[in-house]
């Protein structure tokens, strides 16, 4: 059977749209949106680096009421990366540092044995204060409770909960791995430090950690030096530069199709 010419000019058109936006969807998920930080500019012994995503340290506590948990702790940036690729220390950790202090709440929705059953929950609440600091700094607890030794730190960026959510998944041998992700606002306290634009607003976050990382305590357990990430997003609008790259991209499909059409006649 022969299709009409109309269907077969309709599905070239299709064709042509979905390739386009394909094309257009595998570019904008290559890669994380790039940001360039300037150590300096906050009076930290380093110099401006541009990254698309940090590694982080998990130091926290975690500690569960019924069905309620709270969680509280340090998150020290280990390194930035590029592209996938760990950027050169450039004296990070070693002339200067960031980390990122932390505490939240929230509910878990089935609760259970950490050690036999997995767990869901949602965070209700969280704030968090990024700081920088000169020299080195160690991380570690007190007890049951999160410590550092950074001193003459600046607060360089600020934030509150969006939406997030966490879990435990049990090995089968009573151990357990913690998860977490989590959307959150950033607010910048210091306007020289981040200096790339757009101006983001958004810090985006993963913790997944592995059984060595996590150590009981009563009605709760601690992550020591556990596993995470931190990427930057912009909420705003798309600037009228944008929306004309959207018009001009319209326009450019539609001449496709029209010499498809042509072509097919």
């Amino acid at each position: 059977m022969t299709l009409p010419l109309l269907s077969l000019k309709s599905s070239a058109v299709q064709r042509t749209l979905l390739g386009l936006a394909l094309v257009a969807a595998s570019a904008s998920a290559s890669a994380l949106p790039s940001f360039t930080w300037d150590p300096a500019a906050a009076g930290l012994n380093g110099s401006a680096f541009t990254a698309d995503n940090l590694l982080v340290s998990n130091y926290s506590t975690v500690t569960f009421s019924g069905s309620s948990f709270t969680q509280s702790g340090y998150l020290s940036i280990s390194a930035a990366q590029l592209g996938g690729l760990t950027l050169p220390s450039n004296g990070l950790n070693q002339n200067y540092g960031f980390y990122i202090q932390f505490s939240g709440s929230g509910t878990v929705t089935t609760p259970g044995d950490l050690g036999t059953q997995p767990t869901l929950g949602t965070l209700n609440s969280l704030t968090y204060t990024l700081y920088g600091y000169n020299g080195t700094a160690s991380f570690g607890f007190s007890g049951n409770t999160p410590t550092e030794s950074a001193s003459g730190e600046v607060a360089l960026a600020t934030g509150t909960l969006k939406v997030g959510t966490v879990s435990t998944t049990p090995l089968g041998d009573g151990t357990f791995s913690p998860g977490a992700q989590a959307k959150l606002s950033l607010t910048w306290l210091n306007p020289n430090f981040q200096t790339s634009l757009p101006a983001y607003d958004i810090a985006l976050t993963s913790f997944s950690n592995t059984p060595s990382q996590v150590e009981a305590i009563a009605n709760g357990f601690r992550i020591r030096q556990g596993g995470g990430s931190i990427n930057f997003a912009a909420s705003a609008v798309p600037e009228p530069s944008t929306y004309a790259m959207l018009i001009s991209g319209l326009a450019a499909i539609g001449f496709v199709a029209r010499r498809r059409n042509r072509s097919e006649k």
